[in-house]
């Protein structure tokens, strides 16, 4: 089993971040999306369970060699970085053309029978990325998958949405997103560590895709996405709340606040 996972390297949600040009800065503090270590975690057991390569794949700033490495120590078997000027600014489509192009180069080694990403990236929280693939690639998409399961020929997921159990089951290949309830990703000790360092990490750029696609065509960059930041702000502090000590009169001041909030 050939499995494709996409992780994300995003800025660190503990860190500050800024908006320069409508554009979010990257490169500064990033780390490997916390969600996409569980679709890392449910690759590497697919191919634990069914033998076959687990292949991380990015789209990013060079700095993006960190999350990838990150993944190999975490179990996946190659990783590949996507990394280039032309590609700062794309949204959703620009990247999903881009990971799709990637698969479509990967098959003409070798079929790929899943892609595995994460439920979203915690920079932007669309969760479109996995849905715009399978469109692309006009392949079967379960989304939010706490449950998985794998064999020869055909994926099946469990999931709660929109008030509903659902229990869907798709043939392979196939796309699936898998929400952090699915599994516990494992921790890379120092042995992991060491052995990563010895597997292939690529790094592209888009004219490695030229092959299998038209980067010309391509939704990619600030001028090809469909959507962009015009403003962005710091939300304020929040100010200390009015303490009132209730002598008797605490109800009709509350009413009194909040008919004044309700103006």
């Amino acid at each position: 089993m050939r499995v494709f996972v996409s992780i994300k390297h995003v800025p660190d949600v503990m860190s500050e971040r800024r908006i320069e040009n409508g554009r979010l800065v990257r490169g500064e503090d990033d780390t490997l999306n916390e969600l996409d270590e569980n679709a890392i975690e449910a690759a590497v057991q697919a191919v634990e369970d069914h033998g076959g390569e687990v292949i991380a794949v990015t789209m990013g700033p060079e700095g993006a060699e960190d999350s990838a490495m990150l993944a190999l120590q975490k179990g996946a078997d190659r990783a590949i970085v996507v990394t280039d000027d032309r590609l700062a600014g794309s949204d959703v489509v620009g990247t999903a053309q881009v990971l799709t192009a990637v698969a479509r180069k990967l098959a003409e080694e070798e079929p790929i029978d899943l892609i595995i990403t994460g439920m979203a990236s915690l920079d932007g929280m669309t969760s479109m990325v996995p849905a715009a693939i399978a469109a692309d690639l006009q392949w079967p998409y379960l989304s939010l998958a706490s449950e998985i399961q794998i064999d020869e020929d055909a994926v099946e997921v469990f999931r709660s949405a929109d008030g509903f159990d659902d229990r869907l089951r798709a043939g392979l290949p196939a796309v699936v997103s898998v929400t952090d309830q699915v599994n516990e990703p494992r921790f890379p000790n120092f042995k992991d560590m060491r052995a990563a360092r010895k597997k292939p990490l690529d790094v592209w750029s888009l004219d490695d895709l030229a092959d299998v696609v038209d980067v010309s065509n391509m939704a990619i960059g600030k001028h090809g996405a469909g959507t962009m930041v015009l403003s962005a702000d710091e939300e304020p502090e929040r100010s200390a709340g009015q303490v009132i000590q209730d002598a008797g009169e605490g109800g009709k001041k509350l009413a009194e606040y909040i008919a004044e909030v309700l103006k």
